[in-house]
């Protein structure tokens, strides 16, 4: 049976605490339900469509022309009419140049056969079809081209060896929904200007790709698995529009997989502030309680009746927060403003409603199961003796809290859709937690021993520990949503000052790849005797030690692959920024003085591949196989912004290898238009990359992605907000006492107020402290061991944050209290003797 009149009561009387959780409640799900939401409208609108992503059925990838093998396998299946077409493309960065000036451009080029796409879409600024536009002696580019080079369709551009008319202007590209970052705008040419760009030469960085259409859905699979078997493995790729990888969709599925665990965290904070929240709301109402079991109500009676009253607040904060998330929902295009198509849209469904209030209440009972347990330790003797309740946990307590965290562990990885990273997630997330609880108590322990000589501040101090006060709880939820924030910050801030900010002032800034045998000497007496050329040997490593070196199944690509196709290199001397690490020289000479095929290896591959000396590493060299011994292992001083090669050969063993040549060279910023120029014209097939361009717009998208970043990781910040509103609430009625106290002995109102300020100063301080340790930690072990790069402190903005932290919690407490301080204390004493 429910009693109305008491439920209405206890909700009014406790309406701020209950405002408080109603808050929580929403904090919790808003990013959550506009993450599930957005991550949807992204399926649907960019990578949904797999077929349109890859423009085709069947996906053969290589670095080379595709073997006759595999060839005659494509014939043969399109005679048995298992393939319904197929078309050739070719992927290759090159210079472009304005026939009308010396303007050039580092563009993506992709030569296209006629059908592409048999998938998706590309749209023109003209409205027709890309294969109406697309004609021999004709170009369709992106809008960048235009912009940059300032021109306008109908004009002529230099390609190559070709001169070709801009036809029109592409305005969207299925296969490149958005373009996050690349080296060049996109330029299509017609399949039939392929042999006049002559811009193919042997050794060039070329994508080879061609697309199959399938005859029938059901074929897709026996077609991909027959084509394997003719393939040359390890050097050509087939791949269905299921399997096949795509960089935009990694992208996205890393960044909103990340921006999950953002909100997941600041769930689990606001989770604590539901659970402090709610735990000072019955510990307010303990006189209450015990008067209502002394006139005798059951256990049962009043478990009923606060778990409808936590479910009723719980059901407006999921409808409101289920709102909020609607409304994040919408604004997150304009939040990533720059990495969507443009006119890109997202769509409200109620699904979202419903999940996001189901999720809400799933989250409520979780987090309010323990405080309800308090119900059972109030004794009715608390009346007289206002004692405090019994905090003996029983072996049901831990039990709970233990089926608790099952089903929260079931949460995330629901939310995540990964069992190992949502373990993973979980189990961090309690050890930051438990690190900073632990350290907190310490903390308050070690305060119980101080006697500071003002007596405001001693006073603060004791307030601290002041029976109800939310104080670890407080520090908990502050300190560590302040060190994911400032280590996210830290992050960003190292990666820019590494690459970008820093970018050495003599490293070099051009990088010309491409170069052929015949072309060195012209290259040199085009930029300068003085470059140094470095051969190049595209090679893949197929096994180490006779162990075959493969990708397992279903793994994801992170950072750098043994698997993927390297550069070697040949010469008998270390570079200038290297050094030995094992090995008494680059190579063992022989008592005759011949030198036996070795290879010489940079420690970074070593670690990927634990190589040690010794070891036999072998190589294929476009199908023609090689086998050296690891007979040193070199390390690098200087950045690798410098050029460096994983494996490094005797000259004798590769100088009759295909090969190119590479320059990095180092100009005037003023002198790099010019002499890009000068190089398109007189070796179109090279490619000129200016990397401190490059750099600068790389620099331009982490920012971008940091802003969006902090953004959601600054919700778990009000948490932090709430649960210090929510303490000082809390202990309303003994913060009012020890104020008309301290007035009655002769404190004045800023005395008291002095001992508010120092309160939260103290919370703010050892907040802003355990953050930045946590901060600095993480960002260490993250630069050292992830991503390997120089470690700064940037002891300039960590200041700033502690700054702010400490700030932002003196506001927040001395503003609640206001009406504390307002109390007067002949009122306060007739209300207590009325009591």
């Amino acid at each position: 049976m429910l009693h109305r009149r008491f439920l209405l009561r206890e909700l009014w009387q406790g309406r701020k605490q209950a405002l408080i959780f109603i808050f929580c409640v929403a904090l919790s799900l808003a990013t959550t339900v506009a993450l599930n939401g957005f991550r949807r409208d992204i399926d649907h609108s960019i990578t949904g469509d797999a077929r349109a992503l890859h423009g085709g059925d069947v996906i053969l990838h290589s670095h080379y022309e595709l073997s006759p093998g595999l060839r005659r396998a494509i014939d043969r299946l399109q005679r048995q009419g298992t393939i319904a077409a197929a078309v050739d493309t070719y992927g290759f960065y090159s210079l472009i140049r304005s026939s009308q000036g010396q303007q050039t451009l580092f563009a993506n080029l992709k030569v296209v056969g006629e059908g592409y796409p048999f998938y998706g879409r590309i749209d023109l600024q003209s409205g027709r079809r890309l294969n109406q536009a697309l004609k021999a002696g004709e170009v369709v580019v992106a809008p960048e081209v235009l912009q940059r080079l300032q021109l306008r369709i109908g004009d002529v551009i230099d390609v190559g060896e070709a001169r070709l008319r801009i036809a029109d202007v592409v305005t969207y590209e299925s296969a490149r929904p958005v373009d996050l970052f690349s080296f060049g705008p996109r330029v299509f040419v017609a399949g039939a200007d392929l042999a006049a760009l002559d811009l193919i030469k042997k050794g060039s960085r070329v994508n080879y790709e061609t697309l199959l259409k399938a005859s029938r859905d059901s074929a897709v699979e026996p077609l991909a698995t027959e084509l394997r078997a003719a393939s040359i493995a390890g050097q050509e790729r087939v791949e269905t529009f299921r399997t096949a990888g795509s960089r935009i969709k990694r992208f996205f599925d890393n960044l909103l997989f990340f921006l999950s665990l953002i909100s997941l965290f600041t769930l689990l904070l606001a989770g604590i502030g539901m659970q402090s929240s709610l735990t000072a709301l019955l510990r307010e109402k303990e006189t209450t309680l015990a008067i209502v079991k002394a006139l005798g109500a059951t256990r049962g009676f009043l478990y009923r009746h606060y778990l409808l009253l936590a479910l009723l607040l719980g059901m407006i904060g999921s409808l409101a927060g289920s709102l909020a998330g609607l409304v994040l929902e919408g604004f997150l295009p304009r939040l990533f403003t720059g990495l969507l198509p443009p006119g890109s849209d997202v769509e409200i469904s109620t699904l979202d409603l419903v999940q996001g209030m189901g999720l809400g209440l799933a989250v409520v009972f979780f987090f309010t199961f323990l405080p309800l347990s308090r119900l059972n330790r109030v004794k009715p003797t608390a009346i007289f003796r206002r004692e405090e309740s019994d905090d003996n946990r029983s072996v049901v307590y831990y039990l709970t809290r233990a089926v608790g965290l099952v089903l929260l562990t079931a949460l995330v990885v629901l939310q995540l859709r990964d069992l190992e990273i949502g373990l993973w997630f979980v189990a961090g997330s309690l050890a930051l937690i438990l690190v900073v609880s632990v350290l907190t108590r310490l903390v308050l322990r070690l305060s119980r021993r101080l006697s500071p000589r003002s007596l405001a501040l001693r006073l603060a101090v004791r307030s601290l520990v002041r029976p109800g006060n939310a104080t670890r709880a407080i520090v908990v939820t502050l300190s560590s949503a302040l060190a994911i924030l400032l280590a996210i910050f830290l992050l960003e801030r190292n990666l820019r000052q590494t690459f970008i900010d820093s970018y050495p002032a003599a490293a070099p800034n051009l990088f010309c790849i491409d170069i052929q045998k015949d072309q060195r000497d012209g290259f040199r007496a085009l930029v300068g005797d003085d470059v140094e050329l470095f051969p190049v040997v595209r090679a893949r490593l197929t096994s180490i030690n006779g162990q075959a070196v493969v990708r397992e199944k279903g793994e994801a690509p992170r950072g750098d692959s043994l698997t993927r196709e390297f550069n070697l290199t040949y010469r008998d001397e270390l570079l200038v920024d290297e050094e030995l690490r094992r090995g008494a020289s680059l190579f063992r000479v022989a008592g005759d003085g011949s030198v036996g095929l070795q290879v010489s290896i940079l420690d970074t591959v070593a670690e990927m591949g634990d190589m040690q000396l010794g070891d036999v590493l072998r190589f294929s060299i476009q199908g023609v196989p090689l086998e050296a011994e690891v007979t040193s292992i070199r390390t690098r001083t200087r950045s690798k912004l410098y050029p460096f090669f994983y494996f490094v050969f005797p000259p004798q063993y590769l100088q009759q290898a295909p090969q190119t040549y590479f320059a990095a060279l180092h100009r005037d910023k003023a002198e790099i238009p010019g002499l890009e120029s000068r190089i398109v014209t007189a070796f179109p097939n090279v490619s000129v990359i200016n990397m401190a361009a490059s750099a600068a717009e790389l620099g331009g998208l982490m920012h971008r992605l940091a802003g969006i970043i902090t953004f959601f990781a600054a919700f778990s910040l009000l948490a932090g907000a709430l649960i210090l509103v929510s303490s000082i609430l809390a202990t309303r009625l003994a913060r009012v006492r020890e104020a008309v106290y301290y007035k009655i002995l002769g404190g004045r109102s800023s005395f008291v107020l002095s001992v508010f300020f120092y309160e939260n100063l103290l919370i703010g301080l050892t907040s802003a402290v355990f953050a930045v340790v946590l901060a600095q930690a993480i960002n260490w072990a993250v630069c050292r061991f992830v991503l390997e790069i120089a470690f700064r402190a940037d002891w300039t903005a960590t200041l700033a944050v502690m700054i702010g932290t400490v700030v932002l919690v003196i506001l927040l407490g001395v503003l609640s209290s206001v009406f504390i301080l307002r109390q007067k204390p002949a009122d306060f004493l007739r209300q207590q003797g009325g009591e």
